[in-house]
């Protein structure tokens, strides 16, 4: 049977590999079939169908039908989402109950004393990292507002405070509910809306030229953007992060400069 290595790579989003994918297919298309059947139309191994089948069985993909030889039976693939989400959701759900008793738990406190003794230990010149893609970037960003404990300044382009509101708002609202100083620079065209929305929390300041999407953090972290994300996809776009005191703090007097002339 020949099927479309596009349509096969589809399937992944299923949560099945190359081969768990192809069988399935023969199966599908045969409605009921036997191990070594399905091997030969789908060019899996017969040492591997076996196995690969018991996964799929497991999985909810097939009916193991009793009786021998040993015949196999395809799921509706409507029935198979079904079954799929429901397992997503019960094995998020399982693992977001380990990690909470992680949180409290020992391991958690001995994790973290081992970080502050080795942190100790690290070079100023290795508190550094770049990221590839924003969703990560933006990981790191909420990560650097939750430490904060003094002041955050960010500038940003129109795109960036409006998805910056979105995935990171609730993080500054918290920041600035805690005492630390929240500062935004945006554009002049911005939406007079969420300008308001910032205005809760923030203390902003409009600038006329987009010129740079960057954010400090207690003038000793930055993270700056280094392309222009009018022109590039979220998976293309770069920032790299320093904690570096003596640099950001020159790097704040800057902006501050800038922000008192507004």
């Amino acid at each position: 049977m020949i099927v479309q290595k596009d349509f096969l790579n589809k399937l992944k989003d299923f949560g099945l590999n190359s081969y768990e994918s192809k069988l399935w297919v023969a199966l599908l298309s045969r409605g009921v079939s036997t191990a070594g059947e399905l091997s030969d139309i789908s060019n899996v191994p017969r040492s591997r169908a076996y196995d690969v089948l018991e996964s799929l069985e497991k999985k909810g993909f097939i009916i193991v039908k009793v009786g021998k030889p040993i015949k196999y039976l395809a799921v509706p693939p409507t029935e198979v989402i079904e079954r799929v989400k429901k397992h997503i959701a019960e094995d998020a759900e399982e693992k977001a109950k380990i990690l909470s008793h992680l949180h409290q738990s020992e391991l958690l406190s001995e994790l973290n004393t081992l970080h502050t003794v080795g942190i100790k230990l690290v070079d100023p010149t290795d508190r550094s990292g770049a990221f590839r893609g924003r969703d990560k970037a933006y990981d790191h960003l909420a990560s650097m507002i939750k430490r904060a404990k003094k002041n955050i300044t960010l500038m940003t382009s129109k795109e960036g405070i409006e998805r910056k509101h979105e995935l990171l708002g609730n993080h500054l609202k918290r920041a600035a509910k805690a005492g630390v100083e929240v500062r935004v620079s945006v554009p002049a065209t911005i939406d007079r809306n969420l300008l308001d929305e910032l205005n809760k929390f923030a203390k902003t300041r409009q600038h006329k030229n987009e010129t740079a999407r960057f954010c400090v953090v207690d003038n000793k972290e930055l993270m700056l953007f280094l392309t222009d994300d009018k022109d590039v996809h979220k998976s293309y776009d770069c920032a790299v992060w320093i904690e570096a005191p003596y640099f950001v703090d020159y790097f704040s007097a800057l902006f501050d400069k800038e922000w008192k002339m507004k």
